[in-house]
């Protein structure tokens, strides 16, 4: 497993598997994000903000992670399904204008698993499956 450095501002002692799902999806919503931004930059390079802001809408986006939450079926193990059906099902979010239910359900699912991942310090994973939806899934 590679070396992990967090910002040091979080309890090292949280057991992910006491945290809401809400609260999961809360943290997996900016992880998410920040990979989305790494990749955007590494793959585009230095460009106007607006320009890299553009493109990473298009994955930060309910109706993307959809498409993700599919093609993730293929490779979740047993554990990581249930941490994603716990965010899916998950009740008490408005959803947004420019999304179904059923996007955003399987967005906030999405957003659950990557805070799950990040919480357990499993990087290698979380970067694993992050390469699988870029690699898999069209914008």
């Amino acid at each position: 497993m590679e070396e992990y450095a967090t910002l040091g501002l979080w309890n090292q002692n949280i057991n992910p598997k006491q945290l809401s799902p809400a609260t999961l999806a809360f943290v997996g919503d900016a992880v998410f994000e920040l990979l989305v931004r790494e990749y955007i930059v590494s793959e585009s390079g230095s460009m106007p903000v607006a320009k890299l802001h553009k493109k990473t809408v298009k994955y930060v986006c309910a109706a993307w992670q959809f498409k993700a939450s599919i093609a993730l079926e293929q490779i979740l193990d047993e554990d990581e399904i249930n941490i994603y059906r716990r965010g899916r099902n998950s009740t008490g979010s408005r959803i947004p204008r420019n999304s179904t239910p059923k996007e955003y359900r399987a967005a906030t699912g999405v957003e659950c698993l990557f805070g799950f991942l990040y919480f357990s310090k499993n990087i290698d994973r979380l970067h694993e499956i992050f390469n699988y939806i870029i690699n898999n899934v069209d914008v």
